[in-house]
């Protein structure tokens, strides 16, 4: 590896479109406790894959540490623990199918489990919080986490009927610790390494920042607009995604 193919950016336009979405990702994060890597990744993978899953794993990882610490008192920790051992065996059977799939079908993949959680999102599920729903929750988390960085969706359908800030403090410290556990696995896999740590540092800067504007707008932005507006946003990114993948 030379040292050019260490360079976290080495087009400034695409760095500078990526600063913007981790800012506005990280602002949607800090809204809803959801969000970060959903709005992020349909975009990344087309413009900048390099940044898929690993680096906004760990960006997402840290965006949702931020969520948990700053409403710590609100985790629900039963739930919580019973998602996050899901998680971590979801992660196992993420990096197995991994090393399975060639780029166009993985891409594919990201698209289907995109789209799948946009429409689980929408549903309208009414899912108890039960020790057996939280642990299935994590477990389709941990996959599709590892898989495409996109593992907030299931967690949320259980947690949606919570208080704001229970759903943002649970859900942000179960993605937290599972964004580590799919981390250690990739490493183990050997897809993550000193380029996806460099590409993740490039832009923890907007992160902050970003996390920073959400900290008074959270109580003021229309919650369902906001949701309706991501979902809308990902379901085209998908589908632009399997159009892309598919005719070029």
């Amino acid at each position: 590896m030379t040292s050019l193919d260490l360079l976290p950016f080495t087009d400034p336009w695409i760095y500078a479109l990526m600063a913007v979405l981790i800012v506005g990702s990280a602002f949607l994060q800090g809204i809803g406790g959801v969000g970060f890597t959903m709005f992020a990744a349909p975009i990344a993978l087309i413009v900048s894959p390099d940044l898929v899953p690993g680096p906004l794993l760990t960006l997402g990882g840290m965006a949702t540490l931020l969520t948990a610490l700053r409403e710590r008192r609100h985790i629900a920790w039963r739930p919580a623990s019973f998602a996050l051992a899901g998680r971590v065996v979801g992660a196992l059977i993420a990096v197995f199918a991994l090393s399975q799939l060639a780029p166009q079908a993985m891409a594919l993949v990201f698209a289907g489990l995109i789209l799948m959680a946009v429409i689980l999102s929408a549903s309208g599920l009414k899912l108890k919080v039960s020790a057996s729903n939280a642990s299935i929750a994590g477990l389709i988390s941990g996959v599709m986490g590892t898989l495409t960085s996109v593992g907030s969706p299931p967690l949320a359908i259980i947690m949606q009927h919570s208080a704001p800030q229970t759903i943002r403090a649970t859900i942000g410290a179960i993605l937290a610790c599972g964004a580590t556990a799919s981390l250690v696995a990739l490493a183990i896999a050997g897809h993550y390494g000193l380029r996806d740590i460099l590409l993740s540092a490039s832009l923890i800067p907007f992160l902050l920042f970003g996390f920073r504007l959400s900290n008074k707008a959270r109580y003021s932005v229309s919650g369902p607009a906001l949701r309706y507006g991501l979902l809308t946003f990902c379901a085209l990114s998908a589908l632009g995604l399997i159009t892309k993948t598919l005719w070029y």
